[in-house]
């Protein structure tokens, strides 16, 4: 069977920077994050006071955002976004049962469930809402989504941690290709300032304490001591080549590669040498077909933590060889903070702007050198490169790495 060419026709975002593709592009290339005090919780008893929130949304439809929690309402906006730049519409263009939806979160609905656990104890178990499971069930997202657009092709809620968009995208990649679907959205989305949640991200140290919010997210800095947790959602519409050409669709990039594998070495710590990521990187070239110099832009995971940051740069160095020095890389979580399990989804999207602009991110707020981190990380603005291929990675508890690789279309 010849394998199907798989492109990208529609994209969207809800994030810290902004709450459409065009906004949160703009704060992108200005270097503005979105770092400020946490304003949705209750703060008391917290370590961590600082976030990257999403700010000024609200969901188009306030009765039907009573039934879904805010992971679901960020999802479903993103969609909306790139269906309607897609212009995919079930049984006009497509068939309903040609597309899929394969769309997914770290946590799902956790202020629901908090905020119903408070209920249940204080008013008592009957006046717990009957929606509560399927507001924090995680593939209630894509359900809701297969729902609202009527696309009844296979659909599931993805969920590896971290890396749970690029694997998200890096699955539909590869459906479309085997013929499985024609049209798959694809991505994630996150709401978890829940004070629980973000105790526990607290407590096991792996967020920062940093008060100030310019030095509280600083990738691939010396003084960086933790990531900021974020929250939003990225999706995209990944198409079968030949059926998008043919109906005239606007194609802003090729998907040509992924790859995936787990570190099996510890439940939140990567592996030191970087193994794990490597291959994920070294599998996503080769299923490209192309060569590690060839790539234009590494979107790192760069989440500001100790160990993440020298361990992908490892990694990086041990796929890249000599050329590791010459490819752009940056991390855009230094403005939109660590949105889990969209975080990869976001990044795609930021990727697929890269393509389209020949422009790449800043890594912002970046001041002191670190002595083992001396890669090219983009650290003086945003830059124009001529991008044909871009690289992005994923890294979750558990182990789990993801990339994927982008091109330039060129028909």
């Amino acid at each position: 069977m010849e394998e199907k060419r798989v492109v990208i026709t529609g994209i969207g975002s809800v994030c810290a920077v902004g709450n459409d593709v065009p906004s949160a592009w703009d704060s992108l290339m200005a270097g503005r994050h979105g770092f400020a005090r946490i304003e949705t919780m209750d703060l008391t008893g917290q370590k961590v006071t600082v976030g990257a929130e999403v700010k000024g949304f609200e969901y188009p439809d306030r009765r039907e955002a009573k039934r879904l929690d805010l992971f679901c309402q960020f999802g479903m906006v993103a969609v909306d976004e790139a269906l309607s730049m897609s212009g995919i519409v079930a049984g006009d263009n497509v068939a309903p049962e040609r597309v899929s939806v394969y769309l997914g979160s770290g946590i799902g609905g956790i202020r629901t469930l908090e905020r119903e656990m408070t209920n249940g104890r204080e008013n008592g178990y009957r006046r717990v809402s009957a929606l509560l499971v399927p507001m924090i069930i995680i593939n209630i997202l894509p359900g809701n989504v297969a729902i609202k657009y009527g696309f009844k092709g296979h659909s599931m809620g993805i969920v590896t941690a971290c890396s749970t968009g690029t694997h998200a995208v890096g699955e539909a990649w590869r459906s479309i290709k085997l013929g499985l679907a024609d049209v798959i959205v694809a991505g994630g989305a996150e709401s978890p300032f829940a004070p629980v949640c973000v105790a526990g991200f607290a407590n096991m140290k792996a967020m920062t304490e940093a008060t100030d919010p310019d030095r509280a997210s600083i990738p691939f800095d010396k003084e960086r001591n933790g990531f900021v947790i974020g929250e939003g959602a990225g999706a995209l519409v990944l198409e079968e080549h030949e059926r998008a050409k043919a109906r005239g669709a606007d194609i802003l990039a090729e998907v040509v590669g992924y790859g995936t594998s787990t570190d099996a070495y510890h439940i939140t710590q990567p592996s030191p040498d970087g193994e794990g990521a490597a291959y994920s990187m070294g599998m996503a070239i080769e299923s490209a077909g192309i060569r590690p110099s060839d790539i234009s832009y590494i979107n790192a995971h760069g989440t500001s933590t100790p160990l993440n940051d020298l361990f992908e740069t490892r990694a990086v160095k041990a796929v890249f060889g000599a050329d590791a020095h010459s490819v752009p890389i940056s991390s855009t979580k230094s403005m939109t903070g660590h949105a889990l399990g969209a975080a990869g989804a976001l990044e795609a999207v930021f990727s697929v702007k890269s393509i389209t602009e020949g422009r790449v991110p800043p890594t912002a707020g970046y001041r002191v050198p670190d002595e083992e981190l001396d890669l090219d990380y983009v650290t003086d603005g945003a830059r124009d490169v001529d991008v044909r291929y871009a690289m992005s990675n994923s890294l979750g508890f558990g182990g789990h790495n993801g990339t994927i690789i982008l091109k330039k279309y060129e028909g």
